[in-house]
């Protein structure tokens, strides 16, 4: 079908929705009947032949009392589906009566086969016939779709000479036009960026990048296809057919299974159709779909493998909902997302819950065929954030070190701007394998295609630009050379990868026992300022005999409200909205009780020790250890803290505080992780100091460092903070993939000779102009 055709079709049933569904549903819901009737319409057109043949199978099979009907009448309508009804389209155009035609109409819908009514359902274009019928359009829309400026026929519409009047519509042409229908339907409801269509260039690229490589190691057999996010079905049916065209080239037969699911009904329901008119009535029942049937948290093919996959999932989208079906972050122990790697069993590929893009890589990961020659090939859509969002030891970040370690990654392409119909952002195929070749193995090719396209005479969407047939071939050119060049890139592995390393400084502290700071432990629990305002009102006895105002501190806590929010007053005491939980705490004698020990503990301390300052927390500490000692006063390690916390404040003078203390030989002196020899009570030891929570800093070291993190570490940490330390159990690896670093090109600056003729060029032009302006305000 050429260009002009498709696009008078698309216009034709475009404006079917303003001439009849005007007034009848807001603008936004048009699709949700324009959409189905495209189908019906098509299904109709493809079962009009064979009617006759199954209402006489159909009569037969009931005469003979035969429940199990599917078979014989797809065999009699020739396609993996049918309709028992006895109407078609353009009998029920001839109704003149509404309520006949609502009538009939129910019944024509009645009479699919079952995977048909899946597809209705999912469409939910029952819900919208009442108001059809209601408005009076039902007719008016039937008539329509049977329009003869349009065919959505398999056959050509004949003149009375036997000339063609209208062409015929194959499979491909009526997916075309589902899409262009599809992508003007989200642009009118400002869908979001994420939800967008993948164009067929776009799609043949990705076909070709999969299949490409390993064409000449397709042998005659099967094949299993898989798109995780398959919308209308699109890539596995163009990916299907650039195999099948490959195979004949080296004589091959092949015969394709293709696997999808979808969790929008409405495309789902759209791709399952597609399926059933193209006669792959078997495909069709592996497309799985609906509200229902996220990939993610309902994986409806979780024992399979594939041999080709691809996708194009949503990015940007949150997959809170699927998190929560799952059991939250922790619960999850799918094995796609919660695998072994690196020694660890529990390595988790979670990613962050407002984005679940990387998750649908994760899946096809998970479904690779680790058993045949060719192995699995993917090839699946990103956009930027995939290539560097999630920390070390995050998911993101860890979906990408498993890829990589795992050697499975071969490249990924960048891909141009305002390729895609409902967004503009920049997007990357990456092309991930488990049978690299031998001249891959160890290394990634990064491929910059952003400059390789054309524009297109007229936008659609934000789609400014296609791939030519060239610019398709050219990339895969590029991507199969594998060389170095302006915009192919190779890297070993190892070069996306970092050390992500914890560098640690010493706590060092003043402390003194003074009356201020005991005086604050009275309200060491937290709430500090609900707290001093009720000790204001009800006094010592919150302390000393709280049942006796437990009552008066309900009634006081009911005032200030249980809401969620707080409100402060003037000194900064919340008045009202009080949270239940903290409400408990504040209702707690236990709590008042422990405050008030703390602080008769700091004042009996205070009396042993002084009120002096000490400039050695260390020596304070010992102090403290040994009144506590002999006074027989017994607390427990987390009161202790709470004392030498509140008394304590930092000083960058003073001397480390000691956090750890081994004997010589039972630890090793390491100053570079954090453990120094010294001279405690007159013995050689090994101390580890109390780390600086403000003082924490993070350095991001390339696993291709030479010497690795403690050779940056003496370089670029140890010369400018010498009491430094790694903490080398916080040390993480990341991977991340930076296309502008590499690919980046700065504009050359201009001659100093340039710049200074512009100069006196521009004094030149302006000579006398000050002078004149001055002149005009004088007089």
């Amino acid at each position: 079908m050429d260009q002009a055709t498709h696009n008078k079709i698309v216009s034709f049933i475009w404006n079917i929705a303003d001439d009849v569904l005007r007034d009848i549903f807001v603008r936004g819901k048009y699709r949700d009947v324009i959409l189905p009737m495209c189908v019906l319409r098509r299904l109709d057109a493809v079962l009009e032949p064979t009617k006759k043949a199954v209402l006489e199978t159909k009569e037969m099979l009931d005469k003979a009392k035969i429940t199990e009907q599917r078979a014989a009448l797809c065999a009699a309508a020739k396609q993996a589906f049918y309709n028992t009804s006895k109407f078609t389209l353009r009998d029920l155009k001839a109704r003149s009566s509404q309520q006949q035609l609502r009538q009939d109409f129910d019944a024509y819908l009645d009479g699919f086969s079952s995977n048909i009514q899946d597809i209705l359902s999912n469409f939910e274009f029952r819900n919208t016939v009442p108001r059809l019928s209601k408005a009076d359009a039902l007719g008016t829309l039937i008539e329509k779709f049977l329009d003869p400026e349009i065919n959505l026929g398999p056959n050509p519409v004949l003149n009375g000479n036997g000339s063609v009047k209208q062409p015929p519509m194959d499979n491909h042409a009526m997916g075309t036009v589902f899409e262009e229908l599809v992508r003007k339907f989200n642009e009118e409801n400002n869908e979001e960026a994420g939800e967008h269509w993948t164009p067929r260039d776009a799609v043949k690229l990705m076909a070709d990048l999969i299949l490409l490589p390993i064409a000449d190691a397709i042998q005659s057999g099967s094949y299993l296809l898989y798109d995780g996010a398959c919308g209308t079905g699109g890539m596995l049916t163009v990916a299907e057919e650039r195999l099948k065209e490959l195979s004949a080239k080296h004589n091959r037969q092949v015969t394709t299974h293709l696997y999808g699911q979808e969790i929008n009904p409405e495309t789902f329901a759209i791709c399952k159709a597609d399926m059933l008119l193209k006669g792959e009535g078997e495909n069709a029942d592996y497309i799985i779909g609906g509200a229902e049937h996220s990939t993610l948290s309902h994986d409806a093919f979780p024992t399979r493998e594939f041999d080709f996959m691809l996708s194009n999932p949503p990015y940007g989208k949150s997959w809170k909902k699927d998190l929560e079906t799952m059991g939250g972050k922790d619960a999850i122990r799918d094995p796609r997302f919660k695998i072994t790697h690196d020694g660890d069993a529990e390595y988790s590929l979670i990613t962050r819950s407002s984005d679940g893009q990387m998750l649908f890589l994760a899946n096809m990961v998970a479904k690779m065929n680790h058993d045949t020659p060719v192995g699995s090939r993917i090839a699946e859509v990103h956009n930027g954030s995939s290539l560097f969002t999630g920390d070390a030891g995050q998911g993101e970040s860890n979906i990408r070190r498993w890829i990589i370690e795992s050697d499975w990654l071969e490249a990924i392409i960048a891909l141009p701007l305002n390729l895609f119909y409902n967004t503009g952002i920049a997007t990357y195929i990456w092309v991930v394998t488990n049978r690299k070749p031998e001249h891959r193995r160890g290394r990634v090719q990064l491929v910059d295609a952003t400059q390789w396209f054309n524009p297109l005479r007229k936008n659609q969407g934000k789609k400014n630009c296609e791939f030519s047939e060239d610019d398709i071939r050219r990339i895969c050119d590029t991507y199969l050379g594998f060389q170095e060049s302006e915009q192919s890139r190779i890297f070993p592995n190892a070069a996306f990868g970092y050390w992500k390393s914890i560098v640690e400084r010493p706590l060092r502290l003043h402390s003194q026992l003074s009356v201020k700071a005991i005086e604050s432990l009275r309200f060491a629990s937290g709430d500090e300022p609900i707290r001093s305002s009720l000790y204001d009102e009800l006094g010592d006895a919150l302390f000393e005999d709280f049942d006796s105002v437990r009552a008066s501190l309900e009634t006081r806590l009911r005032e200030w409200g249980g809401g969620e929010d707080e409100e402060e007053d003037e000194d900064g005491a919340p008045k009202k909205a009080l949270p239940e939980k903290k409400r408990k705490k504040l209702l707690d004698g236990k709590t008042w009780e422990r405050d008030a020990r703390l602080v008769e503990i700091a004042t009996t301390l205070r009396a042993e020790v002084g009120g002096d300052v000490f400039e050695d927390h260390n020596v304070f500490r010992d102090r403290v250890d040994a009144a506590l000692e002999k006074l027989d006063l017994k607390i427990g390690v987390p009161e202790l803290k709470t004392i030498l916390r509140t008394v304590s404040w930092r000083v960058g003078s003073a001397p480390p505080v000691i956090g750890k203390i081994h004997k010589l030989g039972k630890a090793k002196v390491d100053p570079l992780h954090g453990r120094y020899e010294m001279t405690v009570k007159g013995k050689a030891r090994v101390v580890e100091y109390e780390p600086d929570s403000d003082l924490r800093d993070t350095e991001q070291v390339p696993l291709l460092e030479p010497g690795g993190v403690e050779a940056f570490f003496r370089r670029e940490v140890l010369p400018y903070t010498s009491d430094a330390w790694i903490n080398e159990d916080g040390t993480k690896i990341g991977y991340e993939i930076s296309f502008t670093r590499h690919f980046y090109k700065p504009q050359a600056l201009r001659a100093l000779e340039e710049i200074r003729r512009d100069i006196l060029a521009f004094e030149k032009e302006t000579e006398g102009v000050l002078a004149e302006i001055i002149g005009k305000k004088a007089s």
